[in-house]
């Protein structure tokens, strides 16, 4: 189906549109979404998403809905698995939980930058070049590959290549200032650690650009589609994060079910590639006769790996004994970390998750206890924490007009 430019810019004005409003109505003025608040908006996002896909049923044909679903539901996928990435990154700069929401923001517009690029290039390089499809194959199977070697926290330091170059050739201070990407240190204009940050999270988006771009021409080659399909699927990335916050941890086997995933849509690739193969040291420049895979055979293979992962994380014990150990790190750091926040209830959100996290650690049994690494680490953070939280009370209790 061809879209139309009237189409295209209607589409357009509705995403800037929508993004404007997040960050006026959201992110202009920094506090801590609540569970609810969170919740309520990733539901907005997710059903206009949902819309514009019947959408495509209803005026493009069942190709093109299918095609947007099968694209929409690996992007969204591939997104949260970068929200893990995104979490190390903020905690490893100590951000003020207040002013995370413009981070994400400002990562999510230039993911679509980014992407946008990359979309339109690669439909240029595929429309002349029908061997960048054994390219692209090739790259999401060793990227399929590469997500199957275990991932620690390290592994995604927040001190990447842009970061380096960030630190070494601009003058930053030590403190945040709020949200600011400018404050005065000693009388001199300074950048904020905040351009730390950011640059941080744009330096990852564009590796994972290179992976998600390939994945999603391996399911559609409709350039209309491809946009789309992204672009809804980072819209509502902000309060996602903090709505799987904690659940995050959880997803064990997410990283699995995605490589398998993109293995899957990588071979697919191949397939089309050789389908239309025209290189002269391939069958002789001649297509190869081999089976393609449906559309909609690729959207119940990706839902169906999906499901089996997210449900085989939820219920692993291994699931919930990691979730416990990486939230007691995390939270006893910030409950301990004066400036991680000014708000007294996410103070106490997450002091109350410590705690419940510590009785899971306590309650497990022999063999599950085997998986926790650095237990005594774990409970000494907890001591601490739980130290500080008394001593505030007392004090308050003291003072109780302060």
């Amino acid at each position: 189906m061809t879209v139309s430019p009237l189409v295209w810019v209607l589409t357009l004005a509705v995403i800037l549109a929508l993004l404007a409003f997040d960050y006026f109505f959201h992110v202009r003025s920094a506090h801590v979404p609540t569970v609810r608040e969170a919740a309520i908006w990733s539901s907005v996002y997710v059903g206009i998403a949902l819309l514009f896909g019947v959408g495509c049923f209803v005026f493009g044909g069942t190709a093109m809905g299918s095609e947007y679903f099968a694209g929409y539901i690996t992007e969204k996928a591939l997104s949260v698995d970068n929200l893990f990435v995104f979490l190390i990154i903020m905690t490893s700069f100590r951000v003020p939980r207040e002013d995370q929401q413009k981070v994400l923001l400002f990562g999510i517009v230039f993911s679509l930058i980014a992407r946008t690029g990359f979309i339109f290039l690669g439909s240029a390089l595929l429309n002349t070049f029908s061997w960048v499809f054994y390219l692209f194959g090739i790259a999401l199977l060793l990227t399929a590959g590469n997500m199957l070697k275990p991932e620690t926290e390290e592994s995604h330091s927040a001190q990447n290549v842009v970061v380096r170059l960030a630190r070494r050739w601009l003058r930053t201070s030590d403190e945040f200032d709020g949200d600011k990407l400018f404050t005065v240190v000693d009388g001199r204009r300074v950048l904020t650690p905040m351009v730390l940050v950011m640059a941080a999270i744009g330096g990852t988006d564009l590796l994972f650009a290179l992976d998600s771009i390939p994945a999603i021409f391996g399911l559609t080659q409709n350039v209309y589609i491809v946009f789309t399909a992204t672009a809804f699927s980072l819209l509502g990335l902000r309060q996602l994060y903090f709505l799987l916050d904690g659940l995050l941890d959880r997803l064990i086997y997410l990283s699995y079910g995605l490589a398998a995933i993109l293995a899957f849509i990588g071979a697919k690739l191949v397939l089309h590639a050789l389908h239309e193969n025209n290189l002269p040291f391939v069958n002789g420049g001649e297509h190869v006769d081999v089976a393609e895979i449906s559309t909609g055979a690729s959207l119940l293979v990706i839902l169906g790996v999906l499901v089996i992962t997210i449900l085989a994380s939820l219920f692993s014990t291994r699931g919930r004994t990691q979730t416990a150990m990486a939230r007691i790190r995390r939270d006893a750091a910030a409950y301990l970390d004066s400036e991680y926040t000014a708000d007294p209830h996410e103070r106490e959100r997450i002091f109350s998750r410590l705690l419940a996290d510590r009785e899971h650690i306590i309650a497990l049994g022999p063999k599950a206890r085997q998986q926790v690494k650095n237990e005594p680490e774990l409970m000494d953070l907890c001591r601490r924490a739980a130290d500080s939280h008394a001593i505030a009370h007392t004090d308050h209790e003291i003072r109780p007009g302060l």
